[in-house]
């Protein structure tokens, strides 16, 4: 099976896509499948990550908004590309204009879309959550809808990694709309991972004594991911117990994360971590991990902590509510930091209590994934 991804969120610069992306190379072969990623870039490229994986960039223009992006520009340009790699099946990683682009493609093979963003979540619900109910917002944005419908129709699957998105788009209309959640990276993240030696040194960069409580957060530095309100409901929750906040992140809100922070000598923000044994531990050190982004369409920070023990405050929507479920933490009510910090003080008040069951790893959602293409191959044969 060759799969051709066209991944327009691709960036070599980071971010989960990437993580999504590489870890696609890697398993893919090992499971049956020749892997090639089509993302934008500066010029053409072949770049080779083994005999049966490689990224193909198009030359492309960088977003406005985010310099180390790039968007597809050329729609005969992608359509070339794609006659000459031959796909068994393309799969579409953005709701934007390139499934359009690929849906338009002659070639008669199957087609999906990973819902890798969950853009009424991270813009419309968001900016206008607080002024108007969500029926109301869909009514605005009852074009987007319509787009979303219309892919539903063209395309075989489309795949969400998270509950509430699955039934969302179900509930609107869209048609093979599938849920198949993702994973963790197999073989790093452990209870086992625990040092305390590591917890004290971070407690006491925190300015706290090892007896404080440790939290984490991990994740970019952009609006959605309401870093500030974090800070803020730990703040709110510090008022009871000594609570220490180390951020793991990077991005165009650094500058507005700094001012939350002040000069505040218990919360820290630190560059992203790239030696994955190292932040493994940093993981499974901490107490809890916050997240404050109800627009996650998985969410690997959480699944990573959960895959740790590591107990998850997180909102009640998106991503992040499906590994709070069943023993791995708790919920709040979205964008609300008082809420936040209650829960935060429900769990320590509980002694920070071990989380449980069982995460997928990255090679069980391939191996479930790839399956299913299969099937979609062979009925279009048949």
């Amino acid at each position: 099976m060759r799969l051709v991804d066209v991944c327009a969120f691709y960036t070599p610069h980071g971010g989960g896509v990437k993580t999504y992306v590489e870890q696609k190379m890697r398993l893919g072969p090992e499971l049956g499948a020749e892997i090639v990623i089509l993302a934008p870039g500066d010029r053409h490229e072949v770049i080779e990550h083994g005999p049966m994986a490689r990224i193909v960039t198009i030359p492309s223009p960088r977003l406005i908004v985010d310099r180390n992006y790039w968007y597809f520009g050329d729609q005969a340009a992608l359509h070339a590309a794609l006659d000459e790699l031959q796909p068994d099946l393309v799969e579409v990683g953005s709701p934007w204009r390139s499934p359009s682009w690929v849906a338009n493609w002659g070639g008669d093979v199957p087609r999906t879309l990973v819902m890798h963003a969950d853009p009424m979540s991270a813009y419309a619900y968001r900016w206008l959550g607080p002024v108007l109910p969500r029926p109301a917002i869909d009514a605005l944005f009852s074009p987007f809808g319509r787009h979303l419908r219309g892919l539903g129709a063209e395309f075989d699957s489309v795949i969400c990694a998270n509950r509430e998105l699955t039934e969302r788009l179900k509930a609107g209309g869209v048609a093979h709309t599938r849920f198949e959640p993702m994973g963790v990276e197999e073989g790093v993240f452990s209870p086992a991972n625990r040092d305390p030696a590591l917890r004290a040194a971070l407690l006491a960069d925190c300015a706290l004594p090892e007896s404080a409580s440790l939290l984490l957060g991990v994740g970019r530095l952009a609006g959605e991911k309401r870093w500030p309100m974090v800070i803020e409901a730990v703040r709110l929750a510090s008022r009871e117990r000594p609570l220490g906040l180390v951020l793991l992140g990077a991005g165009g809100q650094d500058a507005r994360i700094r001012r939350a922070i002040g000069n505040d000598p218990h919360i820290r923000l630190l560059e992203p971590l790239r030696e994955r044994g190292k932040f493994a531990a940093i993981v499974a050190s901490a107490d809890a991990l916050v997240h404050g982004c109800e627009a996650e369409t998985y969410c690997l920070a959480a699944a990573e902590a959960r895959a740790s023990r590591v107990p998850v405050i997180v909102p009640e929507r998106g991503g992040a509510a499906d590994h709070a479920a069943d023993g791995g933490g708790l919920t709040y009510r979205a964008a609300d930091p008082a809420a936040m910090a209650a829960a935060i003080g429900q769990l320590a008040a509980q002694g920070w209590p071990r989380s449980h069951g069982q995460v997928p790893t990255m090679r069980d959602h391939f191996t479930h994934l790839f399956a299913h293409y299969r099937e979609l191959i062979a009925a279009r044969k048949a």
